[in-house]
């Protein structure tokens, strides 16, 4: 039994989650899960379809990008999951894809308003989209410096990546992440959905307003907050 089967077997697991829920057509999304303890992440190998992949596939890497063991290429993203997970020390997975509508609004390089309940429900402020990135970032390294656009980010604005698990890179697509693969899968469908309805809303009323702050506040702390009642 390899020391990596655990993990191996839960990113291909989560990377079968993706086409699933719609969140991917084609190769066009990554799922990867770490192993905190060795230092290393499992993640889908690049250009594989889905239909195409088992557990042994999955590419084991270490938090500098290293390929540690694996006979395929790991996905063209794997330096952004790296740069996240050396980082950020407390997600245990990160889900990478290119959704119609969390990837429209990307491309828009536009925030997701905060317009409804179940916007607040998860989070108390717009998903927020980072700008695309410099010129001499995409020349240089890019993979690798698509990750410090997102940390630059979260810091140059004080966001807490433990409480808002995703964000639109400008131009680009969503990622998302969690402490665990289900989390990180749970957490991109969401933001799909959010993505979707808020478009949807965009379309119906030009002039939409945002949700006041009192429901915002109530809805995120009957699920979140320490008086929580939702579920069991």
């Amino acid at each position: 039994m390899s020391k990596y089967e655990d993990i191996r077997q839960s990113a291909y697991d989560a990377n079968m989650q993706l086409p699933k829920l719609g969140l991917v057509i084609f190769t066009f999304g990554n799922v990867s899960v770490a192993d905190r303890k060795s230092g290393v992440f499992a993640i889908k190998p690049s250009g594989v379809p889905y239909e195409n992949l088992s557990p042994k596939k999955m590419v084991i890497v270490d938090f500098d990008g290293n390929v540690v063991d694996g006979k395929l290429k790991p996905s063209s993203d794997t330096k952004t999951h790296a740069v996240l997970y050396k980082h950020w020390k407390k997600i245990g997975s990160i889900v990478h894809t290119h959704s119609m509508y969390a990837t429209a609004w990307a491309q828009a390089q536009r925030d997701i308003p905060v317009y409804g309940t179940t916007h607040a429900d998860h989070h108390t402020v717009s998903i927020p989209c980072a700008p695309p990135m410099h010129d001499d970032m995409i020349k240089g390294d890019y993979e690798y410096e698509t990750g410090f656009q997102v940390l630059n980010y979260f810091r140059d604005h004080n966001l807490n990546y433990e409480e808002l698990e995703m964000i639109l890179v400008g131009s680009h697509a969503p990622f998302t992440w969690g402490k665990t693969a289900e989390k990180a899968v749970y957490n991109s469908a969401v933001l799909e959905a959010i993505a979707k309805m808020a478009y949807l809303t965009e379309q119906i009323n030009g002039n939409a307003q945002t949700l006041k702050d009192a429901l915002i506040k109530k809805h995120y702390e009957r699920k979140h907050g320490p008086d929580s009642y939702y579920g069991q």
